[in-house]
């Protein structure tokens, strides 16, 4: 028996599939993949196994624990094997590679995977909208898409995920861990994917183009949503006034609009904002810092895309067109603001009296004939006024000026 073990002579055969074995216990055990029977069950959730090794294994789920670590980062597993291929993110090794187009992985079953990429293989379907899928796995990932399972939960917070994966890389804006970082400037990250994504910013690639203008993103993400200024889609809808837009972070800043919500405060004096990039103007309120400069006046701005903005002033281009009657604006918002005159939405309420207002401004000195506020002094006489352009009209009657002026309130 000890010659058989270190010769490593198989003399025990299947009969069904002819595999060979150097003991009568290892085919025993082979021979239960044929027949089915699975020994050895979980008494907590009834999962059972052909081995007493993998049954210890899966106990590990339940227990929780994870006796092997890795020596360079302490990360922990509750199998061997899982060890070895991460000690490989350590070394760098990849040992699989594909003979189609030359990828390396550190695991075989990643480099199968990647395989049915060339093959088009997708024996898997889901049940529900017949989505094909070349991995069971990803298929019953997808699964949960219809039955809304998450069964993964944070231990902090409690949110829960549909995904392992999703639910560790949440994990990490609770530990602050980011173990993902760039050679050259030292930027970190929490999710190898967004390294990826920020290293283009060193290469300049972009490798999504647009069909239609040929125009370059470094995200995939990004091009399917300029996809939608030329085919006009507005997927996501405001449930109170019925608006659409085409990016959901955009319908999402609109909603807080309705809700009053300003989730972006200022550090230094505690305004708050609905925007992000609102608070982040307004912090050069304090520091001063204007250091984008237009060549043509000398006018300098907190930020570029004020510059840009202000440009068109000079070149005279005005970018966007109302579809309606085809006046055109040197910025978007302004466009936003013109729509509401055709389709008649006032989305700012006074919280006094409940009337409506297409534009916060005119909101705001509304509020003004409910508080008696009036910020608006004159400098001679001390008399005061709700809106900027009554105290204009009222400078008149001390300089003598009788000129007729039209004046736009600010």
């Amino acid at each position: 028996m000890n010659t058989k073990l270190h010769t490593r002579e198989k003399s025990y055969s299947c009969e069904v599939c002819c595999s060979c074995f150097t003991s009568k216990q290892y085919l025993a055990t082979h021979m239960r993949a044929h027949t089915g029977e699975k020994p050895y069950t979980c008494e907590v959730c009834g999962f059972s196994s052909t081995r007493k090794d993998t049954l210890a294994m899966h106990m590990r789920t339940h227990t929780g624990e994870k006796p092997y670590s890795c020596e360079v980062c302490g990360f922990s597993y509750t199998r061997n094997d899982s060890l070895v291929i991460h000690m490989k993110t350590h070394t760098g090794e990849k040992p699989y590679s594909c003979e189609v187009c030359g990828s390396s992985f550190t695991a075989k079953n990643n480099m199968l995977r990647h395989m049915k990429t060339h093959t088009g293989d997708k024996a898997y379907s889901c049940d529900v909208c017949g989505s094909p899928f070349a991995h069971k796995q990803g298929m019953l990932k997808h699964m949960k898409t219809h039955t809304g399972e998450k069964p993964y939960s944070c231990e902090v917070c409690g949110s829960s995920f549909t995904k392992k994966q999703h639910m560790l890389q949440h994990m990490r804006t609770h530990t602050k861990e980011k173990p993902y970082s760039c050679e050259d400037c030292g930027s970190s990250f929490t999710r190898k994917y967004s390294l990826v994504i920020h290293m283009l910013k060193h290469t300049g690639e972009k490798p999504y183009s647009c069909e239609v203008c040929g125009y370059s993103f470094t995200w995939k993400n990004n091009l399917l949503q300029h996809m939608r200024t030329h085919t006009g889609e507005k997927p996501y809808s405001c449930e109170v006034c019925g608006s659409s837009f085409a990016l959901k972070n955009t319908m999402l800043k609109h909603m807080r609009t309705h809700t009053g919500e300003k989730p972006y405060s200022c550090e230094v004096c505690g305004s708050s904002f609905q925007d992000k990039k609102n608070v982040l103007r307004h912090m050069s309120t304090h520091t001063g810092d204007r250091p984008y400069s237009c060549e043509v006046c000398g006018s300098s701005f907190t930020n570029k895309i004020d510059l840009a903005i202000h440009m068109r002033i000079h070149t005279g281009e005005k970018p966007y067109s109302c579809k309606v009657c085809h006046s055109s604006f040197t910025r978007k918002h302004t466009l936003s603001i013109h729509m509401r005159t055709h389709t008649g939405e006032k989305p700012y309420s006074c919280e006094v009296c409940g009337s409506l207002f297409s534009q916060k401004h005119n909101m705001l000195q509304h509020m003004r004939t409910h508080t008696g506020e009036k910020p608006y002094s004159c400098e001679v006489c001390g008399f005061s006024f709700t809106q900027k352009h009554y105290k204009v009209k009222h400078m008149r009657t001390h300089t003598g000026e009788n000129e007729k002026k039209t004046f736009k309130s600010t």
